[in-house]
């Protein structure tokens, strides 16, 4: 059994979670679902960014404080778990988690020990959007790569890491997929980055900048950690890094894999600042980062700002749970970023859930339930007109470990599409109601029936098992109208309703 710790980024909590957030945060969570279905021990983490300027400056235009803020607009996050059926082990809000603080003192004393810390004055391009400086050249038209905003020219004396010092080692790390990037192009970005010359970047702020927010920092009371050393610091104070060294060590120093899964807009502060941290503290590097692309509306970068960010529960409270998990896994392209629209989900929920696996599922159940007054019948061992749904099945196990490894959520669930594809194509073949017909007209012998059906029971089965890690819901309840082992079907009840376009609200 393998020790698998699988974290999702944690957002500003600087808004309501938009669709973006879901992608992430659903991703993850099938990780975790199909690693303890393979009976792994799993950790999954998430949580909230709390401690950032654009928190302060948010609770500023309210009139209300940053904790009041951040705790209002956490909760929303923490509503995704039911709204999304996620099944996170740990949530940790970093401006009040007991856990958080001594941990990142303990991260900050480690790194001051190895002498990697010292003071400077800087002048430079700020972008509160990203919490970071730019230089000139990484500017679009002098706006912000990723929030298209002009940053503003900040002079601060704050302490610096020395990231520089880092540069070989990382890239080496990198270059042997020792810390492996997925996909590769990732890779190629991070190590084009890395080879272009790491520069010190700043850890802290003054006090006054930060109005008081955030942890101090140790022995200078005048400035606070800044946001990214704070934030990535997550990943190790939760699982009990400077409060519980046992579980420290059990969930994050001998973990079999440790992975990051994040969106393209953080990849430098995941695959180079974090590493150099842990690095610097004698810490334990992650094994894998996935960097998983943007959702768009009408080709735009989903954004609060924008005005474009739907909140994920919107469009539940429409159409399921289930249509906008399926959706997100099926669709969403590994590389490459991916419009959302509402119709798009429809089509692919009505196309593979309601007309392909759902119907598979209840004409199944339906003939089991008129032919056989519920009884399921024996498997029989020759079967040949069964041979192409035998081999989807057989398939689908290697064909979604492969997928799954590969952080290819769309190759995953083509091999259960496939499977239910050959069902529906191995029903129309045999015809089981034209040979229930020649079993009452000519008292034939129930065999070639009685093959069919349990042939159907145990694909319907096969997909109840391969899905739960993706749409839990739904998997349970076509094992429940499948008989959950047992010798009976239940009553036919659709488990996919076919959607139609909501009207506006």
């Amino acid at each position: 059994m393998d020790r698998y710790f699988v974290t999702t980024a944690i957002p500003y909590v600087n808004g309501r979670p938009h669709v973006g957030h879901a992608l992430e945060i659903i991703q993850t969570d099938v990780l975790a679902r199909y690693r303890r279905q393979r009976g792994d021990g799993v950790r999954f983490q998430t949580g909230t960014d709390d401690n950032a300027l654009k928190n302060v400056q948010s609770a500023e235009a309210e009139g209300i404080t940053p904790q009041e803020y951040v705790d209002r607009v956490a909760s929303r996050f923490g509503t995704l778990r039911d709204s999304l059926n996620l099944s996170y082990d740990d949530f940790i809000k970093t401006s009040s988690d007991p856990r958080h603080r001594p941990g990142v003192d303990k991260l900050w004393a480690a790194c001051a020990e190895r002498g990697d810390f010292y003071r400077k004055s800087y002048s430079g391009l700020y972008c509160i959007g990203c919490e970071l400086f730019y230089a000139p050249d990484e500017l679009i038209d002098g706006r912000c790569p990723e929030h298209g905003t002009i940053p503003e020219t900040v002079g601060e004396n704050n302490w610096f890491f020395r990231l520089s010092r880092y540069s070989e080692q990382i890239e080496d790390l990198i270059a042997s997929d020792t810390l492996k990037i997925e996909p590769v192009s990732r890779k190629r970005e991070v190590l084009s980055f890395v080879r272009s010359g790491l520069e010190d970047f700043s850890v802290s702020r003054s006090m006054a900048r930060a109005r008081g927010w955030g942890i101090p920092v140790p022995d200078d009371p005048d400035q606070v950690i800044y946001v990214w050393f704070d934030a990535l610091a997550n990943y190790i104070t939760a699982p009990g890094y400077g409060h519980n060294e046992d579980s420290f060590r059990h969930w994050w120093t001998d973990a079999d894999q440790r992975v990051h899964v994040i969106g393209k807009g953080i990849i430098r502060f995941h695959a180079v600042y974090w590493p150099a941290m842990l690095l610097s503290a004698g810490l334990t590097l992650p094994d894998t980062i996935f960097v998983h692309e943007y959702l768009t509306a009408g080709g735009a970068k989903i954004s609060k700002s924008a005005g474009n960010a739907e909140d994920p529960a919107d469009i539940v409270a429409r159409y399921g749970t289930d249509a906008l998990r399926w959706w997100m896994l099926a669709d969403v392209a590994r590389t490459g970023d991916t419009d959302y629209t509402d119709a798009r989900l429809i089509n692919r929920a009505n196309e593979d859930l309601a007309n392909n696996i759902g119907n598979l599922v209840n004409r199944t159940v339906s003939m089991v339930q008129r032919y056989r007054q519920g009884a399921i019948p024996g498997q029989a061992l020759e079967n040949p007109e069964a041979t192409a749904l035998r081999a989807a099945r057989d398939a689908a196990t290697e064909q979604i470990d492969a997928g799954l490894a590969l952080f290819d959520f769309r190759r995953a669930t083509d091999a259960i599409v496939r499977i239910a594809d050959e069902g529906n194509r191995y029903v129309e073949a045999v015809a089981p109601w034209a040979l229930a017909k020649v079993e009452r007209k000519e008292a034939a012998p129930t065999g070639p029936l009685d093959a069919v059906l349990a042939e159907l029971v145990l694909t319907c089965r096969s997909l109840a098992d391969h899905l739960r890690p993706f749409l839990p819901e739904a998997a349970q309840k076509i094992a429940d109208q499948c008989g959950n082992g047992g010798p009976m079907v239940a009553e036919p009840k659709p488990v996919f309703p076919r959607l139609e376009q909501a009207a506006p609200a």
